[in-house]
């Protein structure tokens, strides 16, 4: 291949930090590499991708967790011939030391291209570019120090979690011991495709939902309180006292108008029934407002990237739930919606996009949940009801 790059030496021109500035460093020691700046290059004069699809592959014992990944010109590229990628269950939170990301980064030096993406949307850890050849040893090194595979196709993804109460003193349950418990439960669900489609689990301490659950998850965990904002009015009135301008960045900012200060007083007063938990009077004064005593969580469900029918954002299932070791509720919900999915479900067909099609009236009937108004989505624009 060529050793110019023109139109990617473009995307080193901008104030941010460049892809392009990474793969060149890793061409220095890996042809794969090499031909991969080659591949994209050629991509972006001919304006269509040179990547095909060539087959399936994967390692023994598992359907999911590889993506293979095939060039159009072998000839031109040899060395990015085959560029298959390793997705890597991340740990829960993650966290890691030193030893542990140098052990995954030699690995990945000696049977794959060097590339790494920390991390994937799901939160894998994603090794980028092998060949079918080096698949098997690669995932048996891994696995020899205590990794796996996690979830791709149409399987469950890997489960992803916020820091939680590790790290977080806004979290409402502990997302890193449910991400771990959830995945250890559903192993066969992650590793062996079997329905219609992906299926993703996210878990959000707080309302700040850090990982994007709302966004991104076909079933999505929030944590929340069921009993009041707590707030302490000498804290309150310190933050005053110091020029902050409460009345603005504040009481004028919560979204259901639940705030009020009392400028005689000098006291913010809540109306409780009007609190959505939307964590905006806690991020501006944490050291006056914490969440409540009684916690737990929200079941949101639906949340989905544009694929076919466009992005969905998650609606509420179930408004408050405890979220206790050994989570069966959490468990049993899950295999309901499962089986209605798979009952129900077209080929490449979402969550949401089934219970679009189906109507929440038979998704709510079929898993046993009675509806409440939490569970709207958004108001309906037709006089006429059609389920």
């Amino acid at each position: 291949m060529s050793e110019e790059t023109p139109l990617l030496d473009e995307l080193e021109k901008g104030q941010w930090p460049s892809y392009v500035t990474q793969i060149k460093q890793a061409a220095k020691k890996k042809k794969a590499a090499k031909d991969l700046l080659g591949i994209q290059e050629l991509s972006y004069r001919d304006k269509v991708t040179h990547w095909k699809h060539g087959g399936i592959v994967g390692v023994t014992g598992y359907g999911s967790g590889v993506i293979g990944r095939y060039c159009d010109q072998p000839e031109r590229f040899p060395d990015a011939a085959a560029f298959h990628t390793m997705r890597i269950n991340h740990p829960a939170g993650w966290f890691y030391n030193t030893k542990s990301l140098r052990e995954i980064c030699d690995i990945w030096e000696q049977y794959g291209s060097g590339l790494t993406n920390f991390h994937g949307s799901t939160g894998d850890i994603i090794l980028l570019g092998t060949t079918t050849e080096n698949l098997q040893p690669c995932f048996d090194a891994l696995t020899e120090k205590g990794y796996d595979l996690g979830g791709s196709g149409s399987a469950l993804r890997t489960i992803s979690g916020c820091v939680g109460k590790a790290r977080c003193e806004w979290a409402n349950f502990d997302t890193l011991n449910l991400v771990y418990d959830l995945t250890m439960e559903f192993q066969d669900e992650i590793h062996r495709p079997r329905w219609p489609y992906k299926f993703k689990i996210k878990a959000s301490g707080c309302p700040n939902d850090c990982v994007a659950a709302i966004a991104r998850a076909d079933f999505t965990i929030i944590g929340t309180w069921r009993d009041n904002l707590r707030i302490d009015q000498d804290a309150v009135r310190n933050y005053v006292d110091n020029g902050f301008d409460i009345k603005t960045f504040v009481v004028d900012k919560c979204p259901s108008e639940a705030l009020e200060w009392d400028e005689g007083k000098k006291a913010l007063i809540l109306r409780p029934d009007d609190c959505v938990r939307c964590m905006h009077c806690i991020n501006k004064m944490p050291k006056a407002i914490r969440p409540g005593t009684e916690c737990g969580a929200t079941i949101l469900v639906g949340g989905k990237a544009p694929i076919i029918k466009g992005a969905y954002l998650s609606w509420v299932l179930i408004p408050f739930i405890k979220v206790e070791p050994p989570y069966e509720e959490i468990k049993d919900l899950l295999r309901k919606i499962w089986d209605w999915w798979d009952e129900n479900g077209r080929t490449r067909e979402r969550l949401a996009e089934l219970i679009e099609r189906m109507g929440l009236k038979n998704f709510l009937k079929d898993i046993g949940i009675p509806p409440v108004p939490q569970m709207v989505y958004k108001p309906r624009a037709n006089p006429y009801v059609y389920f």
